[in-house]
């Protein structure tokens, strides 16, 4: 028995023990086990009697030289296993000189854990009988006969570096859907391959190559899950040909790395899998990285994004026996046949913490110009190296199928092949040019002359035959921070509040408290009635009829109100449970109340009013986060960044969960230069839920400021994935609940989503749109600021008749891809024509969006929740990104969104342009006339303003805010003197949303109707609602001098002159009344 010999250090295999064993003649066979690698007889155990229990104790150990510099290399021991043959010994028979042999089966052993860092390891290797032996099958109910093993190294094959630098990469070639209709089964035998390359150390390259791909004319879905099996030729038994605990899964087409991923591809990925012919190879091949591998591996994706798996079919050759087959290059290239390429894109592997790719690739007919412009390569696998592949594809080769060698007594016998011929994977001498060249690289690359036509090539085109491949890495080559780490530096930068101290009582003791305020409160108005009444009831006694007590309650409610106390008690009944742990109903509503109040206040541009709104919110319930982030908002809106920040900043340090407030914090840190810190706090939002759309657009946006193409175009594709899924599941939950939802490819709506004050709910829906991940999201053009604004300009003027004109242009031609901007977002600021106060005072709340209220991209669910923080610098660069998504563009809502930018700016004409646009496209989009109301109501033009509020209000459907459209067309309503109009109007704002200008409005109206009784009442509420505004006590005060009260009439002139009515019209019509009851004014 010959040897292997060398210098390395050896690697151990040891067969201890046999279970469950059966021979083909006696219930105790004579059997021993020969162990081979690399094609290599390491050696043969002694022969051993099987038990009648079916064991036997082998203790054979036999071992092979480990060399990195030569012979037995890392590479090796990651794609080639050991293999362990059991072979009986036949009894013999008469007159018979020599033994015979029959085998029984094959074990595996795969070496990968040494590879691990391992130095030992044991395993129960499965042994798999060969057709027709007694041993019994894997199936489960029955023991499976087995080997125990145990592999041995005197120490570790990796060093320390190895282990931390070097990966293990793993090609799974599964197969070739709907192949060419000239692949017929019959005539000359033909080999399918698939070759591909991979960097090694130096300038060589590994070329891995799945060979003998199985022919099949379909019918039916391959299996899954289904094993891999190990690219090797010559497998004895059927089950050894599996590599162990490795398993093709499959899974949802949405979810896979390549083409073909996009739910109109489903019905023909469906009939190509089940119906149409196939190529099948189910082939996984490995290839070890060192250090230098692995960087040359990453820079190389970083370069090239494309890469390279050829495909073709050679004919398998008959040779003579006892003769060498000669073939030359010309006859090697007449052979190649069917020569076609996949671009795979390998840039995922980039993302951080991905290890995995798989897929379908198309598969194109192979020309160098094609393939050198897309992946930077000018050399083909097959055909620059075509002479190779044909000398093994003969009949009865290695590599053949149809070869069966029996294991030879004699070693020396055994003759040696070249290591390429049996696995499909040269050594890395074999192939002297690289393959791929940087494109960094200076030296210029020598191509030949390119091919222009490849006519069976053309074929897999015609067919739509696509490869399904799975490439994956132990290590990622991008590591991803994490979620204990990013929870960490959160937690540093923003510490967590103490919660609040938990006082006890509990709810008994609430309720008591409650009670006596209650109490309290009716001595104090007892009290009260008494300061005002009590001599007129001591007087009259029992004698008082009904007409007097209903006379002496208007009054009294008139005193509360008047000098504040009744806004007083009430706010103390609704403040009381909160000492206690717990909130109740009325303070939300109270909350809300407030937030209404403080919205009206931003569009009136009493910002010093919205300010103290925002501020009560918080005094009355400091630990809810949200009225931070609204109070935060509001700074932004008044160019506060510092202070936004610090509100969005406590919001997170209430709970530093909170995705809304992570992403807000991310928002300011940008703005505020703060890099570092937005990347943590976007990378955290998206690690707390990786279904978050906003967040990993957001995310991509950082990345592109910091001109990080790959993790920009990883985020983006992520968030078209989330958005997709959403939007299928979306789809499917209707169709459960309702059964007539019919999916539509472009613009079909399916259901609303749910949006709450701070972000998109997890449970919400979007659009049955088509939404497709870009091939390259690098398509999508990057803008600086400085461009910015023209670019979007020019876009306002486009007609909706263009829009895929437009998409079909940018998407076919290559040169619109451009460098991503360096400039920063702060660098981008919205341009001033007047004061804050004045540019802020057309901001709306929430932003004015589609009826639907549902997102066809990324980019406008973004926009969205950037408008309702303010965050305009981020929506002009969203904008750019909207218009050149696929799947959005020109859209009605992009125009409105628009719009209101330039309506920020105070530029009208631009902003009536773009409303021009989203009326074309949506002429009954009530959102559009609401708009255009407000930009004729900014400008002056009432009489317009007033056609498009009554045309917005005509709808069936409200637009999305309907308050300020009911005040402002009511205000108008008062200015053109149509009361009862006017009197409408606002009784529909009170019924939906209360404030005091809807009471207001309402007094003031039902005042001029000369209806005071009703007047009175409206502005009490609106009195009750806000003691400090002026214009209600005036109105209070012209109603009590045309109701002659006196007292009433002074107290309500003088509130009204000490809160500074600055209506100077208003004032004169006061004085006019008052000189013309002859009271009113204590002056006089």
């Amino acid at each position: 028995m010959e040897q292997m010999s060398s210098t390395g250090r050896p690697v151990q295999i040891t067969v201890t023990d046999g279970y469950d064993l059966k021979g083909f003649k006696g219930e105790t066979p004579v059997t021993f086990i020969r162990a081979e690698f690399n094609q290599m007889v390491l050696g043969d155990s002694a022969k051993v009697t099987v038990s009648a229990e079916g064991t036997a104790k082998y203790n054979f150990t036999s071992s092979f030289e480990f060399n990195p510099e030569g012979g037995i290399t890392l590479d090796d021991i990651a794609h080639k296993p050991v293999f362990l043959t059991m072979t009986e010994v036949l009894p013999k028979e008469k007159k018979q000189k020599d033994e015979k042999t029959l085998i029984l089966g094959q074990a595996v052993v795969d070496l990968i854990p040494l590879l691990e860092g391992e130095s030992s390891f044991e395993t129960m290797a499965p042994l798999h009988p060969v057709p027709g032996s007694p041993l019994e099958p894997l199936r489960s109910g029955v023991k499976q006969c087995s080997l125990e093993v145990k592999v041995f190294v005197a120490e570790p094959l990796l060093t320390t570096a190895q282990i931390l630098g070097g990966n293990l990469l793993k090609v799974t070639l599964e197969a070739a859907y709907s192949v060419p209709e000239s692949f017929i089964p019959v005539g000359p035998l033909q080999n399918y391959m698939i070759g591909l390359q991979v960097p090694s150390v130096g300038e060589k390259d590994y070329s891995i190559l799945f060979k003998n791909g199985t022919l099949k004319l379909g019918g039916e879905r391959e299996p899954v899950p289904r094993p891999k099996k190990w690219p090797i030729a010559n497998i004895l038994a059927p089950g050894a040909n599996n590599i162990p605990d490795a398993f093709i899964i499959g899974g949802p087409y949405e979810e896979e790395d390549g083409e073909l991923n996009r739910p109109e591809d489903k019905e023909f990925r469906n009939q190509a899998e089940c119906i149409k012919k196939r190529i099948i190879w189910d082939l996984e091949s490995r290839c070890y990285l060192d250090p230098p591998a692995v960087a040359s591996f990453q820079k190389r994706i970083a370069d090239c994004r494309f890469w390279p798996v050829e495909i073709t079919r050679v004919p398998l050759t008959i040779a003579p026996k006892g003769k060498a087959a000669k073939f030359d290059k010309a006859d090697d290239e007449s052979q190649l046949s069917f020569h076609g390429v996949a671009y795979v894109n390998m840039v995922p592997l980039l993302y951080p913490g991905v290890k995995r790719i798989r897929g379908a690739f198309h598969v194109y007919p192979y020309l160098d110009s094609t393939v050198y412009e897309k992946t930077k390569c000018s050399f083909s696998l097959f055909r620059d190296t075509g002479h190779h592949l044909v000398q093994n594809n003969k009949i009865g080769g290695i590599n053949s199928p149809l070869s069966k060698p029996a294991v030879s007594k004699n070693v020396k016998e055994d003759k040696t092949v070249k290591e390429k011929d049996i696995e499909g994977k040269p050594r890395p001498g074999d192939m002297q040019p690289p393959s791929i060249k940087s494109q960094s690289s200076d030296t210029p690359l020598e191509v030949e002359p390119p091919l222009s036509h490849n006519p069976e090539g053309q074929q897999y085109v015609e067919a739509g035959t696509y490869i399904v491949l799975e490439i994956q890495l132990d290590k990622a080559l991008v590591p991803k921070r994490m979620p204990e780490e990013l929870a960490r530096r959160v937690k540093e930068m923003i510490p967590p509040r103490p919660p609040l101290t938990r006082r006890t009582g509990g709810a008994q003791k609430a309720v008591s408290d409650y009670h006596t305020q209650v109490k309290n409160i009716s001595r104090a108005i007892l009290d009260e009635y008494h300061r005002m009444f009590g001599k007129q009831v001591a007087k009259l006694g029992s004698d008082m009829d009904s007409e007097t007590l209903e006379e002496q309650k208007c009054q009294l409610n008139y005193e509360l109100n008047c000098s504040g106390k009744y806004f007083a008690f009430k706010e103390q009944l609704k403040t009381m449970p909160d000492d206690i742990q717990g909130t109740v109903p009325t303070i939300y509503t109270s909350s809300e109340q407030l937030r209404l109040f403080a919205f009206e206040a931003e569009v009136n541009e009493n910002f010093e009013m919205a300010a103290v709104y925002y501020e009560e919110r918080l005094v009355r319930e400091p630990q809810n986060l949200e009225h931070w982030l609204d109070y935060g908002a509001f700074c932004l809106l008044t160019e506060d960044n510092i202070k936004a920040q610090e509100c969005f900043q406590k919001a997170l340090s209430l709970n530093q969960n909170h995705i809304q407030s992570l992403l807000l914090c991310g928002v300011l840190a940008v703005l505020m230069e703060n890099y570092e810190q937005a990347e943590i706090f976007f990378e955290d939002a998206t690690c707390l839920e990786p279904t978050n759309v906003v967040a990993w657009t957001l995310l991509g946006l950082y990345y592109e400021i910091q001109n990080n193409d790959i993790r920009m175009e990883m985020a983006f594709h992520e968030a078209f994935k989330q958005l997709q899924a959403r939007m299928l599941q979306a789809q499917i939950m209707k169709q459960r609940s309702t059964g007539t939802v019919e999916y539509i490819e472009e613009g079909g709506k399916v259901e609303e989503s749910s949006l709450g004050p701070w972000g998109i709910t997890n449970g919400s829906s979007a659009t049955a749109i088509k939404v497709e991940a870009p091939h390259n999201t690098l398509d999508l053009i990057y803008l600086g600021p400085s461009i910015l604004d023209d670019f979007l300009e020019e876009s306002s003027k486009l007609q909706s008749d263009s829009r895929e004109h437009i998409i079909s242009t940018q998407s076919q031609d290559p040169t619109i891809s451009q460098k991503p901007s360096n400039i920063l977002l702060k660098e981008m600021p919205v341009k001033k024509e007047t004061s804050k106060c004045q540019d802020s005072s057309i901001v709306l709340y929430p932003s004015p969006y589609g009826v639907s209220q549902t997102p066809a991209t990324i980019f406008m669910e973004t926009i969205r929740f950037l408008m309702k923080v303010n965050a305009v610098q981020y929506v002009h660069r969203v904008l750019a990104h909207e218009l050149l998504c696929p799947q959005g563009g020109p859209s009605c809502e992009y125009y409105l969104v628009l719009a209101q930018t330039h309506l920020l700016k105070k530029d009208f004409a631009k902003a009536e342009e773009c409303l021009q646009q989203a009326a074309q496209m949506d002429y009954l989009n009530p959102n559009v006339w609401g708009v255009k109301g407000h930009l004729y109501f900014l400008s002056g033009n009432h009489a317009e303003a007033k056609a498009c509020y009554e045309r917005t209000i005509s709808f069936v459907v409200d637009a999305s805010e309907m308050h300020f459209i009911f005040l402002r067309l009511g205000q108008i309503y008062l200015e053109e003197k149509e009361y009862e109009k006017a009197k409408k109007t606002y009784l529909q704002a009170c019924k939906r949303s209360p404030s005091c200008l809807t009471w207001l409005g309402l007094g003031i109206a039902c005042y001029r109707l000369e209806e005071l009784t009703e007047a009175e009442d409206a502005l009490s509420e609106a009195n009750a609602l806000n003691n400090y505004n002026a214009e209600v006590w005036a109105y209070l005060a012209l109603v009590s001098l045309k109701a002659g009260r006196q007292l009433e009439a002074e107290q309500a002139y003088k509130y009204t002159m000490k809160l500074k009515l600055k209506d100077e019209t208003l004032l004169a019509e006061i004085h006019m009344v008052q000189e013309t009851v002859g009271f009113g004014n204590p002056s006089f």
